[in-house]
This record gives structure tokens, sequence and C-alpha cells, in this order.
């Protein structure tokens, strides 16, 4: 594009002595790449040039035309039209995108987990998985998620922390009646499924449990308490989906006509530790960049628990609380565990990006989840 364009300037001008060289614009001219895609303008007015570096920018250039008594550029505007233009860009991200993020799917990894864990370890003290009721506990739980993430939208948008929050529910409706109705319907559909599920087993103390989970989901995001907003967040997520689900489950997939009542034993009780630990860190790293701490203590805080939890996986391994299978496999998701920490350590003061995290800690509590499940099963067939 350049040579022909500095051809014709060359043979039209040649009497001036015109030549063309090429100056880098100042660094605020940048221009972000996607982390999904590369997203540039289609058309360019004038001569411009990209050349990409190692972090991932790029950095617009501009032709520069040299006369012997004075110096001009062909746009001399294009510095800020252009960023103005890029900027606007960004904030543009399709619907299909902003339906996705308002989904929130792999969060839903939440009701998967502590359902599944919990159901391992009934399996591994009675041989039994109850296929049909799995299923059942499963569709509620979503149910369930589904209500504090709807829920959750409409109170933050009551308060105006998502004001400007594009993939919130009530703002891509456009009313918060839809979603506010939408939610309860929700909770009152899940917490019928898993009524019924506690009938049908005849152990109501996992309701109780159940009961107990959901009230820490309330009380964490609906008003008058409110509570994520005074820091009490991590704990009643901790205390939802670690003890009081994770041992739910595991008593409503255990119980039959003939086992009315099973044991709370150290091993479920420390399957529901590290559940709710991991679960934990979805929860800090999805408001990271709202911690009070700050970002750098907030940091610390992420690289505090992933050794947490992978000491309380030796610790609990060696003393066998937990099958030494599970001490093995769920060792080996320690990449995952360590991605997560260098992340962290090097966007922790990046905003756009730092939101990432979560994602990151999601894998993390899926591949655990699956690796604590896998090592529960097969310590019951090494048994037999």
């Amino acid at each position: 594009m350049l040579k022909p364009l500095a051809a014709t300037l060359s043979s039209s001008r040649t009497g001036y002595g015109v030549g063309v060289n090429l100056e880098c614009l100042a660094k605020h001219c940048y221009l972000t790449r996607s982390y999904e895609r590369e997203q540039f303008p289609k058309t360019f007015r004038g001569s411009l040039h990209f050349c990409s570096n190692d972090q991932n920018f790029f950095q617009i250039t501009r032709l520069k035309i040299r006369c012997p008594n004075r110096q001009q550029h062909i746009f001399p505007k294009c510095s800020a039209d252009i960023s103005d233009s890029l900027h606007q860009e960004e904030k543009d991200v399709s619907k299909a995108t902003l339906i996705w993020r308002a989904i929130k799917l792999p969060i839903y990894s939440v009701a998967l987990v502590p359902l599944t864990v919990g159901g391992a370890v009934a399996y591994l003290q009675t041989g039994l998985f109850l296929t049909r009721r799995y299923l059942m506990l499963l569709a509620s739980s979503v149910l369930v998620i589904a209500w504090i993430n709807l829920s959750n939208d409409v109170y933050d948008f009551d308060t105006g922390a998502d004001k400007n929050k594009k993939e919130s529910v009530v703002n891509m409706v456009g009313s918060r009646l839809g979603p506010f109705i939408a939610a309860y319907l929700s909770l009152a559909v899940g917490f019928m499924g898993l009524t019924w599920v506690a009938a049908d087993a005849g152990n109501m103390r996992s309701l109780l449990l159940l009961a107990c989970a959901i009230t820490c989901g309330y009380i964490y995001q609906c008003p008058p308490f409110r509570l994520s907003y005074q820091g009490l967040g991590e704990p009643l997520c901790f205390a939802a989906f670690g003890p009081f689900a994770t041992t739910a489950f595991y008593l409503l997939l255990g119980s039959t006509s003939e086992i009315t009542f099973l044991p709370l034993t150290s091993t479920v009780l420390s399957a529901s530790l590290l559940v709710g630990l991991t679960t934990t860190l979805i929860l800090f790293c999805s408001h990271f960049h709202q911690v009070k701490m700050g970002a750098e203590r907030g940091a610390v805080v992420v690289k505090g628990a992933v050794l947490t939890l992978y000491s309380l996986l030796f610790a609990l391994g060696l003393c066998r609380a937990l099958p030494l299978t599970c001490l093995v496999l769920c060792a080996l998701t320690l990449p995952i565990g360590k991605l997560v920490v260098s992340y962290v350590e090097k966007n922790h003061k990046e905003k756009g990006k730092i939101f990432m995290a979560k994602y990151y800690c999601v894998r993390l509590h899926a591949l655990f989840g699956a690796a604590m499940t896998a090592g529960l099963v097969l310590a019951r067939m090494l048994a037999k």
C-alpha cells in the first residue's frame, strides 16, 4: 500500500523533491487487540501501517511528507479521530457475546461439582449410584444457581452497581420485573425438586442442609441483608457450596430404603472443605477489581488460597481422610493451580484483563472436582 503511494507522490511532485517515510504515533494511539479476536476498522482513510510487538498491541504509523521548505502530515487529525473511533469500537460488543456473558454458563459448574463429589463419596461408602436421583438433583441445582445469577443482577441494578454493565440481564431486557419473576420462579421450582428428592430418599436432614445453603445465597445478595457488600460473600459461599451442599448431596445419593442414615465421615467433610475452597476462589476472582484490600493484597490472597488448597489436599490424603487415589489425581491439577496464581500476579493491576481470572478459577474448580470424583470412584473399585 505504501509503495504505490510513495511512487505516485514521487512521480507527481518530482520537481519538489518529495520524500516519503514513516513516523510512529505517540503511545496513546495504540490499538488494543481484543482477547477474543482481532478487531480493526475495515477501512481507514490515508496511509496506515500496523506493526505488532510482543505485548499483543498494535502501533499505528502514519505517512509523513518531507519537503525542502516545510514539513506536513497527510492526515494531521488521524491520531485523534482513529483513537476515538477505536475506543468506541471496543465498547461495541456483539449481542451474541453479551448473551453468552449474561448466561454465565461456565459458572454453573458450581452446581455440578458439589453434587458429583458428594455422590462419589456416597458411592465410595455404599457402592450405589442412583442415576435418576442424580439427574433430578442436577436440574434442581441448576435452577437454584439461575436464581442466584438473576437475582444478583436485579439487586445490583437496584443499587446502581451494574449501571454500566452491558451484560446485565436487567440492562439487556430493559426491565427488572421480568428477571425478578424468572429468578424466584427458578428458585421455587428448584426447591420443589430438592424437596421431592429428599422425600423420595426419606432423608429430611439433607433438605435442612440445602435450605441453609440457599439461605446463605439469599443473605449474600438480597435485601435487607446484602452481606456481600460487607465483605462476607466469600465465607457464605464457602459454607453454602462446601459443607452444606456437598454433604447434603452425599446424604441424598447414599440414602435408600435399606440405608436411611449415612454417617458424616471424615471423607465427606474433607471433600466438602476442598469443594468449598475452590468455589470461593471463583467468587473472589469474579470481584477482584472491587476488593477493598487492593490489587496487591488480593493477588496475595489468591496465592494463599491455592497454596492452602493443595496443602490441605496433601494433609488429608496422608492422614487417610481422603483416599490416596484422590491425592494422586488431584495433585495432577497443580499446573492449573499454578496458572491461576501466575495470571493474577501478572495482571492484577489491569482491570481489562483481571476479569479472566475467574474463568481460570472455574477450570481449576471443575478439574479439581473431576479429579477428586475419579479418585473416590477408583478407590471403591480397588477395594473390591
